[in-house]
């Protein structure tokens, strides 16, 4: 009799134990959120901005475009100061020096329309 009070003993026993997995809590998770749940951002005072911030001012409105007054005045000091066809070969003969510049551009077009002369093959 005593080995089947101890069978039975046993076997509630063993119904006891739970043969799900035991549901662990985890202690960081809970810690981060009792954390969270505590805060209180520090309160900002009303003039905390003052210094920080610029104070917004419109520019200044542009002043519109206006004609000159001496249109034809302005025009002969801009044609005095144009450079001229002469001055512009001198710089570019010196820009350019040991290519044919002075042909112009009637020669270099005159170059590119010419027949190429096909070089003759010797079998």
């Amino acid at each position: 009799m005593s080995s089947m009070k101890f069978l039975r003993q046993a076997a509630r026993s063993a119904r006891t134990f739970s043969t799900t997995s035991v549901v662990r809590k985890d202690l960081v998770q809970d810690l981060y959120v009792k954390e969270l749940k505590a805060y209180k951002p520090p309160v900002a005072a009303k003039d905390a901005h003052v210094g920080v911030v610029k104070n917004f001012s419109l520019p200044a409105v542009p002043k519109p475009p206006t004609l000159p007054v001496d249109l034809a005045a302005e025009l002969t000091a801009y044609d005095a100061t144009e450079p001229t066809k002469a001055e512009a070969e001198v710089t570019s003969s010196s820009a350019h020096a040991g290519e044919d510049v002075g042909k112009g551009a009637d020669a270099f077009l005159g170059f590119l329309e010419a027949d190429v002369k096909q070089a003759e093959v010797h079998h």
